[in-house]
């Protein structure tokens, strides 16, 4: 599940998470820098790659937390970021996880309009096996920066998954 690096923060919280990296995934540029990330001419986004224990948590409740957590309705923007790499993105590892993605998808689609939200999910759902690590000092950004600025809102509207 990927999603903007400031958003990491969520997936901590969450048992059965074994760990975190953020990173930039989506693009065509070879081992991208946040600089050339921020050009907005390598394709990529600003991603997390969550690590967890299937045994303890499902790819769906991944998803969830991933609905819930950002707004997805907003192209290419989560709060004051704005720009391509801040596009909601899910980046699957198979198809199996893409199928699954989509139909979490059209589920918090019906959410979100039953919810009285009119924009639709703009979230780029794919399969993308190539994951750049960001920087270090990107890395637990939030924990490192406790007072640092986190653009991740939610819409407000529970995922039914």
């Amino acid at each position: 599940v990927s999603t903007q690096s400031t958003g990491e923060r969520r997936f901590w919280q969450v048992k059965g998470v074994y760990s975190t990296h953020v990173g930039y995934a989506g693009g065509h540029t070879k081992d991208p820098d946040y600089r050339q990330v921020c050009s907005e001419r390598t394709g990529h986004a600003e991603v997390v790659r969550v690590i967890y224990e299937p045994d303890n948590l499902s790819y769906g409740d991944l998803l969830k937390v991933f609905w819930e957590n950002h707004d997805p309705t907003t192209l290419n923007q989560q709060g004051n970021d704005r720009g391509t790499q801040y596009r909601s993105a899910i980046y699957c590892t198979d198809e199996e996880q893409l199928k699954e993605a989509q139909a979490s998808a059209a589920v918090y689609g019906t959410n979100l309009k039953e919810g009285g939200v009119k924009q639709g999910i703009t979230t780029e759902i794919k399969v993308e096996n190539e994951f750049y690590y960001a920087e270090d000092y990107h890395q637990q950004y939030l924990h490192k920066n406790s007072g640092g600025y986190c653009s991740m809102r939610g819409t407000g509207i529970k995922c039914s998954i």
